[in-house]
């Protein structure tokens, strides 16, 4: 069987999801596309020494212009906007003269992306049907697989937030069968708390870098994830909470 992968348009921008960091995990339209680019835009935290989305794709990269932006890592929306307004007027410039122009993420681009903020530029810069979307791996998905664990069967409710409100967190373990936590890095400890009154560190994992060769760590037992509080930002946490199947779902009635 053969596998025809697409190719960049001129003249139309593409946000493309690359997956949580492992080459081979790109998917074939995702490289498709970043190699058919001329001009590929890959994001880089200000905290951070190199850009992970731009290592996943340096096999992909041949004569390409790349462009690195440097984002904030601040809770500060009006900074944030601002910056990406910016390299939206870049986008816009070159999807204007005919180019076409990826801009690739880690992850998902409509998960928790920088993606995000620069469709919202976009969206006033170029007509819908120069604009496109890419999924890719996310986090959470990548850290399932990893702990072989499924997080859905039947009627039960995953939730997807980050850990930054301790008072959110603990009402969302009362309304899902499973809980998943982004950037759990620096309240790990306020975490463990929270668990430990609820008597549930032993249903929470930890997965640090997942599918990141030479970084990757997994806690199945979340006591020893508590010892070391070093663990870094790209951090996910899987709470399994239960299981809520079929037979205890409420009926929702005849459909007529």
């Amino acid at each position: 069987m053969t596998i025809k992968t697409k190719n960049c348009q001129p003249g139309h921008f593409y946000a493309v999801g690359v997956g949580p960091g492992a080459p081979d995990l790109i998917t074939l339209r995702a490289a498709g596309l970043i190699e058919s680019a001329d001009t590929v835009i890959v994001p880089r935290s200000e905290l951070a020494g190199e850009s992970l989305a731009l290592l996943t794709i340096r096999d992909l990269i041949d004569e390409q212009e790349v462009i690195e932006h440097v984002y904030p890592m601040k809770r500060d929306s009006s900074r944030t906007r601002s910056c990406w307004a910016e390299v939206a007027a870049e986008v816009a410039a070159r999807v204007s003269a005919g180019l076409a122009v990826v801009q690739v993420t880690i992850g998902d681009p409509m998960v928790y992306s920088t993606s995000s903020y620069l469709l919202e530029s976009l969206v006033d810069l170029l007509p819908a049907e120069c604009i496109h979307v890419v999924p890719g791996i996310s986090a959470f998905q990548a850290t399932a697989s990893v702990l072989g664990e499924p997080l859905t069967l039947q009627e039960d409710r995953l939730n997807i937030m980050p850990a930054t409100d301790m008072d959110a967190v603990a009402r969302a373990l009362e309304c899902c069968e499973t809980l998943v936590l982004y950037k759990v890095g620096p309240r790990l400890r306020q975490l463990g708390a929270l668990l430990e009154s609820r008597n549930l560190l032993d249903r929470a994992r930890l997965a640090c870098y997942v599918e990141q060769q030479g970084r990757e760590a997994i806690f199945r037992n979340f006591r020893d994830a508590l010892a070391d509080d070093s663990h870094g930002y790209m951090s996910t946490v899987v709470v399994r909470l239960g299981r809520r199947s079929w037979e205890q779902t409420p009926s929702m009635g005849k459909v007529v």
